[in-house]
């Protein structure tokens, strides 16, 4: 590896003593490789000529004749070099081109003997050296490590990633459009925060100099955004990252992509249906289908998905009715009766002893999307009592393969003698050593107590989400850089990238 970088820095030189620019400016480009191929047909008769640009990701020369397969971001095909229209410029190419090299290459349509659609080159400008090469199995990058500590050679060997991350970049565009299309605010709200509020995780912490004052990374936009809808902004939304000092694993990284959405005045059903609405849409706008094939089943989100209680959940998959529970020990018990593998510590309080029974047995046998309703009031701290039955939170869960992508409460808490009294709850686990439970958030209850609308809001896990509708096994796939363990390459400093 070293002599071929070594080699490659000596060509480098070459060209340079050469007095020729291999880092030009500008571009000369005039079409893409996918604009050249669709159109493929035409210019093979018109002959115009075109300038292709790209980065070589195979190459051989066959004596006077040379094959170089040309990638840009829409595709790739092949040049071919011929000795006899180069002159001697052909010689110093096969002298000083390599795999991995960006070329831009002017030509006309070709089709080989074979019937290979190419452009037959009239020369070639080297506009960037590669001092290193590219991986060595063009068939695709499978080192793990190299390809997510540097996603770029990842999107370069292996095309499925790009496919990812650019069907994720549509999606929330087109959930984007649909949003302000119907009459939503985008807005832009602290991450740095005093108090991290809105969610019940670990959060990170780091400290202001200037300020001389500890910030919290937020790990949720959600107490920010209804004090803008106490101020008036009846519909407002924020796509952004939030943090979670917590596990990484396939469906867990600190730091993910959330759609937080507020609207003052909204109706229980009409609200799920917005939301199934805001899913379609989105989907639809990504790849001009509502059908998508999660782990080989077809799932349409042009319909309403399928309604099952947090109760029968755990019921239909365990035999155990949480309804007849009342405290953390009697989960417990209940869990063991049953010799389930629950794994209760840290567990303070009734809300997570039902809400890890509930994610390693009802929340794990669910496959197909499926909206689950009717959470205990415990682990639901910002959201109201079921009207029908107080012990029970206005608040709906869509979940797919075993994972809660949205969390929909569809009617908000805005009583804020309530939202205290929670708070204090709260505060109470934390004092018992709860890591998770949330903070007591004065400025957020002030807001209250000057009125907020009856209000329903939503959070959609995009990472999930994505990972599902691409069929990615794990969320490092699509996100561009997950967080890794930092690592000690050379002996010297810590590699973090």
């Amino acid at each position: 590896m070293a002599n071929e970088e070594a080699a490659r820095r000596e060509r480098l030189t070459s060209i340079e003593s050469l007095g020729i620019d291999a880092y030009p400016a500008g571009s000369n480009r005039t079409h893409t490789v996918a604009e050249v191929l669709t159109d493929f047909d035409n210019r093979l008769t018109d002959l115009t000529v075109l300038t292709i640009s790209g980065r070589i990701i195979a190459m051989r020369h066959i004596g006077a004749l040379s094959f170089l397969r040309i990638l840009d971001g829409s595709g790739n095909m092949q040049a071919v070099l011929r000795k006899e229209d180069l002159g001697d410029q052909y010689t110093f190419l096969v002298d000083h081109l390599d795999v991995g090299d960006i070329i831009e290459v002017p030509g006309a349509a070709y089709l080989t003997k074979t019937g290979e659609k190419s452009v037959l080159a009239e020369s070639v400008t080297i506009v960037a050296k590669a001092l290193q090469p590219l991986p060595e199995k063009w068939n695709g990058l499978q080192d793990v490590e190299i390809r997510y500590r540097h996603r770029e050679l990842d999107l370069i060997s292996n095309p499925e990633v790009l496919a990812r991350l650019t069907m994720r970049s549509k999606f929330i565009a087109a959930m984007r459009r649909f949003l302000d299309d119907s009459g939503y605010l985008e807005v832009e709200t602290p991450i740095l925060q005093l108090i991290p509020g809105g969610a019940s995780a670990r959060p990170f912490i780091t400290h202001h100099n200037a300020l001389d004052a500890d910030f919290y990374l937020r790990i949720a936009p959600e107490l920010y955004l209804k004090r803008l809808v106490v101020g008036g902004m009846e519909k407002v939304y924020e796509i952004g990252r939030c943090f979670r000092n917590e596990g990484i694993d396939y469906s867990h990284n600190p730091e993910f992509t959330m759609l937080e959405l507020y609207c003052a005045y909204g109706k229980k059903e009409e609200f799920i249906t917005f939301n199934e609405e805001i899913l379609r849409r989105s989907l639809e706008g990504a790849t001009g289908s509502t059908v998508a094939t999660i782990e080989g089943v077809a799932v349409d989100f042009g319909t309403s998905f399928p309604r099952i209680t947090f109760r029968d959940s755990i019921l239909n998959a365990c035999g155990i009715d949480i309804d007849t529970l009342k405290t953390g020990a009697d989960v417990e018990a209940a869990a063991r009766a049953k010799k389930l593998p629950v794994d209760f510590n840290g567990c303070l309080g009734f809300g997570e002893y039902l809400d890890a029974l509930y994610k390693k047995t009802g929340r794990a046998a669910i496959s197909t999307p499926t909206w689950v309703f009717d959470y205990p009031v415990e682990l639901k701290p910002l959201a109201r009592q079921n009207p029908e039955d107080a012990t029970k939170s206005a608040c709906a869960q869509l979940v797919i393969l075993g994972a809660e992508i949205v969390n929909l409460y569809y009617y908000e808490l805005n009583n804020p003698i309530d939202q205290r009294s929670r708070f204090e709850a709260q505060e109470a686990l934390r004092e018992q050593g709860s890591e998770e439970a949330q903070f007591m958030d004065e400025g957020f209850l002030s807001a209250l107590e000057h009125g907020m609308p009856p209000t329903s809001g939503v959070g959609i896990g995009i990472d999930r989400l994505i990972a599902f509708l691409t069929g990615a096994p794990n969320l490092k796939e699509v996100i561009a850089f997950p967080t890794l363990k930092p690592r000690n390459e050379h002996g010297g400093a810590t590699d973090e990238s």
